[in-house]
């Protein structure tokens, strides 16, 4: 089969499009045969080493790499026939034509959802439903901060957040996605390269803060998120598109207001078969009756999935990235 595989850490540059054997299941696993594969940052971090230490997100080399898909039952297990839509995430090796996943972590895919819709609900979809509903459950009354807010997961968690009764203070990088966000239910939007988020939260605030911090920026951005917290607020960072925070200073917690910091990964918000299954039926609802808009920004053929990177890296998202397999 054809795959995209990383034979050494790097940039897109290290992506090689290669013919690799079929995926032999193991026992609870099933053989998809791939349509899409969804692009992620968490591919980046794998292809660049960033996760070459991690006990939750294993990096051996060589590897192939994509962290989520939809496709076809190949063969027929206890689970599924052949044949079934099915998609899913937090598995690696979806940049392939077949894939070998635990039965337990595939969602049945609804005939009436299409194929470029349903991948993206799952890892971006799944993560701001878990940032919204459960590492922070958003109520009426609370006021998040969204960094990135015309991106992939950025996108969906306005939504899930203004779908929880929360006002959405949201950060962009250019005019044009500050439209975006807005259209997405935004109710304040800065263009953090002409205005300090920081103070202008503050001041849309009346000086309290937010209630939360969604923040998938990172490095550049990390300090001001927490400074712009309310009193025992939460401060969640969820990603690194600016450079993977390396440590937060305890004393900095306190000195914003007694606040808490938190560095959640998905798969914890998806342990089990009914949890995932629970939040993929809320999101494939919410779509359906039209309360939740998902965008797809580009498709690459698999043989390109290294331009997809550096579209990725460039910060020029303005939605879902899909490998077409």
């Amino acid at each position: 089969m054809r795959a995209v595989a990383v034979t050494e850490f790097g940039g897109p540059e290290k992506l090689a499009l290669i013919d690799a054997p079929v995926p032999q299941p193991a026992a609870g696993e099933a053989l998809v045969k791939l349509e899409y594969a969804g692009i992620n940052f968490i591919d980046v971090y794998m292809r660049s080493g960033h996760y070459a230490r991690s006990q939750t997100y294993k990096t051996p080399l060589p590897m192939v790499i994509g962290m989520e898909g939809i496709g076809t039952i190949a063969f027929p297990t206890k689970e599924f026939s052949v044949g079934n839509r099915v998609a899913y995430c937090i598995v690696r090796g979806s940049y392939a034509e077949y894939a070998a996943v635990p039965a337990w972590k595939l969602v049945k895919v609804p005939d009436d959802v299409p194929s470029p819709i349903a991948v993206t609900l799952m890892l971006q979809g799944l993560t701001a439903h878990y940032l919204s509903h459960s590492a922070f459950p958003l109520e009426k009354g609370h006021t998040c901060l969204v960094h990135a807010a015309a991106g992939g997961v950025g996108q969906l968690l306005v939504q899930c957040a203004k779908l929880r009764g929360a006002t959405v203070i949201a950060t962009v990088g250019s005019a044009e996605k500050a439209q975006i966000a807005r259209a997405r239910g935004a109710d304040h939007v800065i263009l953090y390269r002409e205005t300090d988020f920081r103070e202008e939260v503050m001041r849309l605030t009346g000086g309290r803060g937010v209630d939360v911090v969604y923040d998938a920026i990172g490095k550049d951005t990390i300090a001001r998120s927490i400074r712009s917290l309310r009193r025992r607020g939460v401060c969640i960072n969820y990603g690194g598109a600016s450079g993977l925070v390396q440590s937060i200073e305890p004393l900095e917690l306190g000195e914003a207001g007694s606040v808490f910091f938190t560095r959640p990964h998905l798969a914890d918000y998806i342990a089990t078969a009914e949890e995932l299954g629970g939040r993929a039926a809320d999101l494939f609802a919410a779509w359906r009756t039209g309360k939740l808009v998902v965008t797809v920004d580009s498709e690459y053929p698999l043989a390109e999935a290294a331009d997809a990177h550096r579209y990725l890296e460039a910060g020029k998202t303005k939605g879902k990235l899909l490998l077409r397999i």
